[in-house]
């Protein structure tokens, strides 16, 4: 591995990571995630551009973005927020001339990160595999649990590594692996608290709230976002459910343990 010069040396901006990951240990043990997760990306962003499926393009660009600017590659975010405010605005157009652009940009963060992970001797660059996720289809959970809900491994992982040596912390990659774990555990009082991301690929978080909604679940199951959708539009309509609060992406440890503690704590004074 080399130095964390190289990585400021090429204009990664690994300060503001850590303010999310904590310390270089962390944000090395996860880099490798990244690789992993922008090259799937890239492959979908390219097939749903090329199909004019602009609602998952938009959708996956998103997240591209933000996993980005936790990492610190702060001009590849920027470029897919660009693209991902033209997708909103079905700009179909500017995402077929631009895409090279963008397809450049997560070749370049991708070299970079591995050359630092892998250092430059030639080997053949290798990401470290992510982390083994929680099996969500279903599962009962025979103890007190957190469900974290985001199609970022990523999030998922960063939230496990805070809390799991306090909290049994499951974990749904988008809505409907979250509504098939809620509905598992119906019978329980195992899930202790929810936080869900908005936007995800087919079933988003807005039907997951719907489901709970539905069902009469708020009062047993309190929830709380994780967005990097921080629209006005956004914000109301989440708000027209009654979740706990709601937390911008990017954030901190700190921010995560302080949304957490309100939301388990909302259980208890309810």
């Amino acid at each position: 591995m080399r130095s964390v010069e190289y990585l400021t040396s090429m204009g990664v901006d690994v300060k503001s990571s850590l303010e999310l990951f904590g310390d270089i240990n962390t944000y090395n043990d996860t880099l490798g995630e990244f690789v992993v997760s922008a090259t799937e990306k890239l492959a979908r962003l390219e097939a749903y551009k090329n199909s004019k499926d602009i609602a998952n393009y938009t959708i996956y660009v998103h997240s591209l973005k933000s996993d980005s600017r936790y990492f610190g590659f702060t001009s590849l975010g920027d470029l897919a927020y660009e693209h991902e405010m033209k997708g909103k605005a079905g700009d179909v157009l500017y995402i077929q001339q631009n895409f090279g652009q963008l397809q450049d940009a997560v070749k370049n963060a991708l070299a970079i990160a591995n050359e630092y992970l892998n250092g430059s001797d030639g080997a053949p660059a290798k990401a470290a595999a992510p982390s083994k996720a929680v099996t969500t289809t279903g599962e009962v959970y025979v103890q007190p649990a957190i469900l974290v809900v985001d199609d970022s491994s990523i999030i998922r992982n960063f939230v496990k590594r805070i809390f799991n040596d306090k909290y049994y912390v499951g974990d749904a990659k988008n809505g409907q692996e979250a509504i098939n774990i809620i509905a598992a555990n119906a019978d329980n009082d195992q899930i202790k608290a929810i936080l869900l991301d908005l936007n995800m690929p087919g079933v988003d978080g807005f039907a997951v709230l719907e489901y709970m909604q539905k069902n009469l679940l708020f009062q047993k199951i309190p929830v709380s976002i994780i967005s990097g959708d921080s629209t006005k539009e956004t914000i109301d309509r989440a708000f027209n459910y009654p979740i706990v609060d709601m937390l911008g992406k990017p954030f901190s440890e700190a921010n995560v343990k302080s949304i957490l503690d309100k939301t388990l704590m909302y259980k208890e004074l309810n």
